[in-house]
C-alpha cells in the first residue's frame, strides 16, 4: 500500500467586522486628497510630469466632475467691487425713509362754489358736507336718513339728512356724488370730505410718494398732484373720522323703544294704584 502525503493545512486569518458605511471613510479619504487636487490644478504648467499627470487622472477627472456639477466648490473666493447702482439691484436694499407728506387736499367745485379744501379720505364710508355749505349752495331737497355718524371721538350725531346725486366737478372731469349733511363747524373755509364712495366713482389712484392722484371717466384720465394744490398749511391736531353704523344705529332705536315701554308700564301702573287708592278711600267715607 502507498502512504498519502500528509495535506497541508492552511492557516486560518482571524475574522474583521467589516466597518459598517464603509462609503463614509472613501468619502473622508476623498476630501483630505482634495485640497492636494486643488494645490495641483492651480500649479498646473507644461512641464507637470506626464507619469504623476496619468497617475492622478482618475481622481482628478472626478474632482472636475464634481466641479461642473457644483458638487464642490473652490474655497478662494474672488470679492468683485460692484457699483452702488449693481449693489442696489442684487441686494434689494430697503427703500428710502420719507416723512409724512401731509392730506390729501384737492379743489373742485359745485354749482357756483369752488371748494379750495377737498379731503380725499379712503376712511371714510360716506361722502360728507357741512350744513352751512348747503344753504350756500342754496340747496332745499335733503332726503332724510336714520343713519347715526360716529366720530373720532366715539361720539355719535345724527345727521341733517342726504343729498343725493350732486355733481362735482374736479378739474375737466364732472362726477355725481351723494353727500350726507351734518351740522358741524367750518374751519376757515369751507370743507367737504370725499370719501370711499367718490374714490370709487373716479376709480381714483393715489400715488402718496409722487403726491398724485388719477382720476378717469371711460378711456380719458386726469392726473393731479395734490401738493401743488394745496393752498393751506396742513392742520395739526385735527382729527375727523366719519363711519355710518347701522347695527348701532338699530341697538340704540330698541332700547330707546325699551325704556319707553317701560316708562310707559310704570305710569299705567301708578293711575292704577291711585285709582284703587281713591276707590278705598271713597268706599270708606261711605261706610262712616
Amino acid at each position: 500500500m502507498e502512504e498519502h502525503p500528509h495535506k497541508q493545512r492552511k492557516e486560518v486569518k482571524p475574522y474583521i467586522l467589516p466597518l459598517p458605511y464603509p462609503q463614509r471613510l472613501q468619502r473622508e479619504l476623498k476630501d483630505q486628497q482634495f485640497p492636494k487636487f486643488l494645490e495641483v490644478f492651480k500649479k498646473l504648467e507644461i512641464n507637470i510630469l506626464l507619469a504623476e499627470a496619468l497617475e492622478q487622472m482618475p481622481l482628478y477627472a472626478k474632482f472636475f466632475k464634481e466641479l461642473i456639477n457644483k458638487k464642490r466648490s473652490w474655497n478662494e473666493k474672488e470679492t468683485v467691487i460692484l457699483t452702488q447702482e449693481s449693489s442696489a439691484v442684487i441686494q434689494r436694499g430697503l427703500p428710502q425713509k420719507l416723512k409724512d407728506p401731509g392730506s390729501f387736499i384737492i379743489s373742485c367745485t359745485i354749482g357756483n362754489v369752488t371748494l379750495e379744501k377737498a379731503l380725499y379720505d379712503l376712511d371714510a364710508s360716506i361722502n360728507l358736507m357741512p350744513l352751512s355749505l348747503m344753504k350756500k349752495l342754496v340747496i332745499e331737497e335733503v332726503k332724510p336718513t336714520r343713519m347715526s355718524l360716529q366720530m373720532a371721538d366715539r361720539s355719535l350725531k345724527l345727521p341733517n339728512g342726504v343729498i343725493e346725486n350732486l355733481l362735482v366737478k374736479t378739474g375737466e372731469f364732472i362726477f355725481p356724488a351723494d353727500f350726507v349733511i351734518l351740522d358741524m363747524e367750518e374751519e376757515g373755509h369751507n370743507s367737504i370730505i370725499l370719501g370711499q364712495p367718490f374714490l370709487a366713482t373716479t376709480r381714483a389712484i393715489i400715488d402718496v410718494e409722487k403726491g398724485e392722484t388719477t382720476l378717469k371717466v371711460h378711456d380719458e384720465k386726469m392726473i393731479i398732484n395734490v401738493f401743488k394744490s394745496m393752498q393751506y398749511p396742513p392742520e395739526k391736531d385735527k382729527h375727523m373720522r366719519v363711519e355710518m353704523i347701522e347695527e348701532l344705529e338699530k341697538e340704540l332705536l330698541e332700547a330707546n323703544c325699551q325704556e319707553e315701554q317701560e316708562e310707559e308700564t310704570e305710569e299705567k301702573q301708578d293711575i292704577m294704584e291711585e285709582r284703587v287708592a281713591k276707590i278705598s278711600f271713597e268706599s270708606k267715607t261711605e261706610e262712616v
